[in-house]
């Protein structure tokens, strides 16, 4: 059966669902394919931190990145302002705090890099301020006697991975997006000036615009079209306590260690930070079939360094570990925007995607609806790749 939609959107994760609605909105006819359940991927998986401030490994690689901070940066503060407003603009509780947030550090080298840190963020007007350590503590004092210094940014916060995705397709749907799971996308292809994509059970659709929107599964999807699109899947790891009484407002990471953690609304503390997890493979390749493999080792590394951090940490159980996978890009930025050689095929993806899934999901549909967005972007568009598809048809 041949259906016909102005937009389809591949993948049922944050950044799909967010342009489902944005572009549902503004009453435009889209269509949006997930191959297995809504939010089942990186979009429900991860911790829910929202990073408005740089992250670690932006800091760790911040003279390589320089000349990119000025687009992206603005980006995290409209993530600030959309995330801020995002549960009256869905109607509903998706436990989004925003309570701030400390990157600490406990040397001198760490403290020298949140210095280049925040001249970078003031540069581009994010709120950070650079604390002593016991000016820290005296708005967090669960913090550590170990901690130096901590910037601190009091917009930072968290939200429910769970309802955040489904809320956005909830709402696109009352718009009139039409939402089909366990629709896997099986050829792309163009005919007659328009794209066509075959789903699984062999319906196709026909369509003026494609937005790839699948995260770690977006490098598969380019070959159908052609092109060669560096988005890796990464195995991660992320562990919640048993739940306490309150006492950690805020999120807390660290200038010169992979860590993450908060306590959410139901008293649990939940810890990450980009620590791995082992992809289990089927003869020689990865199969995403299987849930990635817990490592204990991994587990008790990135448990014992919030417990160093917030001392209070060291006395709560574990109640929990769960492996995800996300996707990231080769130079760790957001890829966002068209192809410029197959022209109707877009994509958002990498960067910090939890953070940026909604702003994504915004500039997409003002880009396909009027040809233009309020933001720069260039340092982010495919075009960056043409190199890699050079040779290719």
């Amino acid at each position: 059966m041949k259906s016909k939609t102005d937009v389809l959107i591949i993948g049922g994760g944050l950044v799909g669902c967010a342009t489902a609605y944005y572009l549902a909105k503004k009453g435009v006819p889209v269509t949006l394919v997930e191959k297995g359940q809504l939010n089942r991927q990186a979009s429900g998986q991860n911790a829910g931190s929202l990073h408005f401030q740089l992250e670690f490994r932006m800091v760790h690689f911040w003279k390589e990145l320089e000349k990119e901070m000025s687009e992206l940066i603005p980006l995290s503060i409209e993530s600030e302002k959309v995330w801020a407003t995002l549960e009256q603009e869905l109607q509903a509780d998706m436990e989004v705090l925003q309570h701030g947030g400390f990157m600490v550090a406990e040397t001198k080298e760490e403290l020298e890099l949140l210095k280049k840190k925040q001249d970078l963020e003031n540069r581009w007007k994010l709120n950070t301020v650079l604390l002593t350590g016991d000016e820290a503590r005296k708005i967090a004092p669960y913090l550590s006697k170990n901690i130096i210094a901590a910037a601190y940014c009091p917009i930072e916060g968290h939200a429910n991975p769970r309802l955040v995705a489904p809320q956005f397709a909830k709402r696109a749907a009352e718009y009139g997006a039409c939402i089909r799971t366990d629709s896997g996308v099986t050829d792309i292809s163009r005919n007659n000036g328009k794209w066509e994509v075959t789903i699984k059970n062999s319906d196709v659709y026909e369509t003026e615009h494609i937005v790839f929107a699948a995260g770690a599964w977006i490098e598969d999807l380019a070959k159908m079209i052609g092109l060669h699109v560096p988005v890796y899947p990464v195995p991660l790891t992320m562990n919640v306590t048993e739940p306490v009484m309150p006492f950690m407002e805020h999120m807390v990471q660290h200038a010169g260690k992979r860590i993450t953690m908060k306590q959410v609304r139901d008293g649990n503390v939940l810890i990450g930070g980009g620590w791995s997890s082992r992809f289990v493979k089927k003869n020689g390749k990865i199969d995403f079939n299987q849930l990635p493999m817990i490592l204990p080792d991994v587990v008790r590394e990135n448990c014992t360094i919030a417990s160093e951090l917030v001392p209070n940490v060291s006395y709560l159980r574990l109640l929990r570990s769960w492996p995800g996978v996300t996707g990231i890009t080769h130079d760790q930025l957001p890829l966002l925007g068209e192809f410029s050689e197959r022209k109707g095929i877009w994509v958002a993806a990498g960067g910090s995607g939890f953070t940026f899934g909604p702003l994504y999901g915004s500039i997409l549909s003002d880009l396909i609806t009027k040809g233009s967005t309020d933001f720069e972007i260039e340092a982010f568009r495919p075009g960056k790749l043409a190199h890699l598809n050079l040779f290719m048809s």
